[in-house]
């Protein structure tokens, strides 16, 4: 079995394979998903890398005011480029574990409420100075801040103290938390000289690519740190590139003309026309990725529970996965957790379409005329489809939706967060702690259904310091039947992220979410 496991991993790396195949032979041998993608890791290292070479990718979601700032990254093509120029303490490893980056060590104390951090020795930013556990600290510190926009501020707020004790840091916390090095794999969490806060657009960490240029809404640009610190692992292209390409069509057109080689949030229904060009790839992930459709809980009409219930009840999910996703994705339930997620709540009732519900719920909420959906191809590729589809449902139930197509250029600045009901979209996260911290704490800066719940916040506390996982794993079930139920999130579907790439791509190996977990470009190498 090994070395037919072996020899169809290399085939992958070849491009002769697809993964989604490989994956599938795999589970036929009895082989699990985490062993099957160590074995794609280790036969994407073995065909390379090389070295040179400007690497291009096309993705969505670029505007034109966006920042170099990781505390207020918000969306596909920063977050890609942040894995770029900048580094992390530690980063999620293809099997769902942690790898090891500037911490080089993590412990804690028995009742998880001290973690001591290690900072490699020797690590230089890209302005010549040494990272040090200082620059750690202060990073922490800005995105921890109260006042703070970060993104992970809602994840940070446990934090009673953050030290600098020689070579290490030390972080104490006001309640146990056994997850808190998976948070520390956030996104927004560059470590920065002095943690960014004389400048924090600066776009100065110690990752594999220096920002060589910045175009907001436009493109990225970043040129081979000669310094970095693992120059075997990432970094091989001499240049790496990231054109904003918002439209879905223009991406994939761009993909097929070389000018980029590799391309994400590929909709669903070309997916058979890229596996027609015999130099293209597909790579679907099944990850914790999900669309949405969010209600502002303090917000009229959205204040009121039965209108928030009517529309839950009114959408057709079914229908949204097989026409909007095509099969690539399943159907949601109203919270943010999957079966990806490993203490996933399987057992929760699913939700399904019930226009006479709907109708009852309607009728009690006590409104009246069109409700008004902002909708933006910016959210998610096929939001506008997807739209229409909840507005014809709606209208069995007597509900009429009035959709108002939005510009997807400054859609998550103007739009996302500040309209009372729109269209969203989110990648997910390494842990269910990390999800509900980041977006449903009543704290979090990025709580963007403006939902608040007493009972559901100390339950996010109580589900941090559990050590045991079956009572764990019960307060993740009533977590998210609070959500389900009195949440402005409505989830119909999680989505497959579908990403294609040139067969002139090295050492692309599929993870958790698409675009290698957003490390495609920092990672991937052009073959000679």
């Amino acid at each position: 079995m090994s070395q037919e496991l072996d020899y169809l991993s290399r085939r992958v790396a070849a491009g002769r394979l697809s993964r989604r195949e490989f994956l599938g032979r795999a589970m036929a041998l009895g082989v699990s998903v985490t062993f099957a993608n160590s074995l794609l890791v280790s036969a994407a290292r073995a065909q390379g890398p090389v070295r040179g070479g400007i690497l291009k990718g096309g993705l969505k979601g670029g505007a034109a005011t966006d920042s170099l700032d990781p505390a207020i990254t918000a969306n596909t093509i920063l977050g890609n480029f942040g894995y770029c120029w900048g580094e992390y303490l530690v980063a999620l490893a293809p099997d769902l574990g942690l790898e090891n980056r500037l911490a080089e060590e993590i412990g804690s104390s028995k009742d998880a409420k001290v973690w001591t951090m290690k900072i490699r020795k020797g690590v230089e930013f890209h302005n010549g100075k040494t990272v040090t556990a200082q620059d750690v600290v202060a990073t922490l510190e800005r995105h921890s801040d109260a006042n703070s926009k970060s993104g992970a501020l809602g994840l940070l707020t446990n934090i009673e103290t953050i030290k600098a004790n020689g070579g290490e840091v030390v972080v104490t916390l006001r309640d146990g938390n056994a997850d808190f090095p998976y948070l520390m794999t956030d996104f927004h969490l560059v470590i920065q000289p002095n943690g960014g806060k004389e400048n924090p657009a600066s776009g100065i960490s110690a990752g594999p690519y220096k920002v060589s240029a910045f175009e907001p809404g436009v493109r990225c640009g970043g040129e081979r740190f000669a310094n970095f610190w693992q120059p075997d692992k990432m970094g091989f292209a001499d240049q790496v590139e990231i054109l904003s390409i918002n439209d879905d069509t223009a991406r994939v057109a761009a993909l097929q003309a070389g000018q980029v080689h590799i391309v994400g949030k590929v909709q669903p229904k070309v997916v058979d026309l890229i596996k027609r060009s015999p130099n293209l790839k597909v790579e679907v992930a099944s990850g914790p990725s999900y669309y949405c459709f969010n209600m502002l809980c303090d917000t009229p009409p959205f204040d009121n529970d039965d209108l928030r219930m009517a529309l839950k009840l009114a959408i057709d999910r079914k229908e949204m996965v097989d026409k909007i996703l095509r099969g690539y994705g399943s159907i949601g339930n109203d919270f943010p957790i999957n079966a990806s997620y490993r203490l996933f709540p399987e057992d929760i009732e699913q939700r399904t379409f019930d226009p006479d519900k709907a109708a009852f719920h309607y009728k009690k909420s006590g409104h009246s005329g069109p409700i008004q959906f902002q909708v933006g191809e910016a959210a998610f590729a096929g939001a506008v489809d997807a739209s229409q589809l909840f507005q014809q449902s709606c209208a069995k139930a007597g509900i009429t939706l009035e959709v108002k197509r939005q510009p997807d250029d400054g859609y998550w600045s103007e739009v996302w967060g500040k309209q009372p009901f729109c269209t969203s979209y989110w990648n997910g996260r390494a842990t269910q702690d990390q999800m509900y911290s980041t977006a449903y704490l009543s704290t979090a800066a990025w709580n963007d259904t403006h939902f608040h719940n007493e009972k559901f916040d100390k339950l996010v506390i109580e589900a941090r310091t559990e050590l045991d996982e079956d009572k764990r794993k019960n307060l993740y079930r009533e977590m998210a039947i609070i959500v389900r139920d009195d949440g402005g999130l409505i989830v119909p579907m999680f989505g497959q992220e579908i990403d294609a790439i040139s067969d002139m791509v090295g050492g692309y190996v599929g993870r958790r979410n698409g675009l290698m977990n957003y490390r495609a470009l920092a990672e991937c190498w052009l073959k000679a």
